[in-house]
């Protein structure tokens, strides 16, 4: 489910800043970056993420940025690396003939020359970045609530759409065992003439048309099956999977009804059931 939360705090020494992001995906694909210095406390985010977000395809940036006059933590020089790098960079450069002014400088950018201090997290300022990163996830998930009661309404009215579809199915059946019956008595004139039709075979025939053609069964499990993805819908613990499976159950009603309906206008409404029922699959895919 897309998402987005934001946060900051700023203390005595820094502004501290948690950004999160997130775009549909079936599980948590969780990208995270923050502060060398926390790398320890990644597992942490981690696990709190996959207990809060549960599911998506999630940015999540921690960001400190010191003020002017902070105490900065101190860094170290790797000297013995630093004077390979330097004696590397100067054979190349004789070999070269190239200048060796500014060796000493890009020997110092060269990688793990310079690095910080290992010491440890300074835990108020911990507290804050924590702190901070639950008002973010407090923030997505807000947000999140707001775009699925949107999107509750949006499924409610499909499927009530599909019920009204139905109700026009009502409408419109009376009318095929009529025209079944006259097609097959124009057939038998035709064939064999009036005279010559036998009336208890037509009758037979027409019983099993209308035992092939009835969808009575399938008009009935069509509105179980919608009263219960609606019922599901209100339940704390519904979830995107279990709503999956009722539409599955809704489309196999829809396209039995569509095989045995042997009428063009029902076979239409048939077709606009199936496109309230692509475009709720469609939206199922943002739920949780």
């Amino acid at each position: 489910m897309t998402g987005f939360g934001i946060a900051s705090t700023e203390t005595d020494k820094a502004k501290i800043t948690v950004e999160i992001k997130s775009l549909n995906s079936k599980f948590l694909e969780l990208t995270l970056k923050l502060p060398k210095a926390y790398s320890d406390k990644e597992l942490l985010i981690r696990n709190d993420c996959n207990r809060l977000i549960e599911r998506g395809k999630v940015n999540l940036i921690i960001s400190i940025e010191y003020n002017a006059g902070a105490e900065r933590k101190p860094v170290s020089i790797n000297q013995q690396l630093l004077k390979a790098y330097y004696e590397q960079l100067e054979l190349g450069a004789k070999a070269l003939n190239a200048k060796t002014d500014d060796l000493f400088t890009l020997a110092l950018q060269m990688p793990e020359v310079i690095k910080p201090d290992e010491q440890a997290v300074d835990e108020d300022e911990w507290k804050a970045v924590y702190s901070t990163f639950e008002t973010s996830i407090s923030a997505f998930n807000n947000f999140r609530s707001t775009e699925g009661a949107e999107l509750e309404k949006d499924l409610i009215q499909r499927i009530k759409n599909i019920l009204q579809l139905l109700t026009k199915v009502e409408i419109a059946e009376p009318n095929r065992m009529p025209i079944v019956r006259d097609r097959i008595n124009k057939y038998l004139e035709d064939a064999v003439g009036i005279e010559n039709m036998d009336q208890n075979r037509l009758e037979q025939e027409l019983v099993y048309y209308i035992e092939k053609f009835d969808i009575t069964e399938e008009k009935v499990r069509l509105k179980s099956h919608c009263d219960y993805f609606i019922a599901t819908l209100s339940e704390k613990d519904a979830g995107g999977k279990k709503l999956g499976f009722i539409s599955q159950e809704i489309g196999r009603e829809i396209n039995t009804m569509g095989s045995k309906a042997n009428d063009a206008n029902i076979q239409k409404l048939v077709v606009e059931m199936k496109d309230e029922l692509e475009k709720i699959k469609e939206q199922l895919l943002n739920v949780l």
